[in-house]
């Protein structure tokens, strides 16, 4: 029974860890289309002789991309400082501490 029950468990973190992924991958992708749209709309909409690349071309991008980078160390840091069986553990531990 309790190897069901683990086993459930670690379907349930799985499928929670692919959904984050799947989520910045999402954002990643969103981020890459909406920002080249802008671009380009924005220079085939340029009068000659403007510049182009001013800071209100390159403050969307900038601080989204902030964001997009902030999304990714949540969904990937994590396992890559605390190792791949830190959550397990510690909800083992949480779990005994519960009984």
């Amino acid at each position: 029974m309790e190897n069901n029950i683990q086993r459930s468990m670690r379907y349930r973190e799985a499928e929670k860890k692919v959904k984050n992924i799947k989520g910045f991958y999402i954002h990643l992708m969103v981020y890459f289309f909406v920002n080249i749209f802008i671009i380009v709309s924005e220079a085939i909409t340029a009068k000659p002789g403007a510049k182009f690349w001013e800071w209100d071309l390159l403050i969307l991008p900038s601080l989204w991309g902030i964001g997009v980078v902030a999304h990714g160390l949540s969904v990937f840091l994590p396992a890559f400082i605390l190792g791949k069986n830190w959550e397990e553990k510690k909800i083992r531990e949480l779990m005994e501490k519960n009984k």
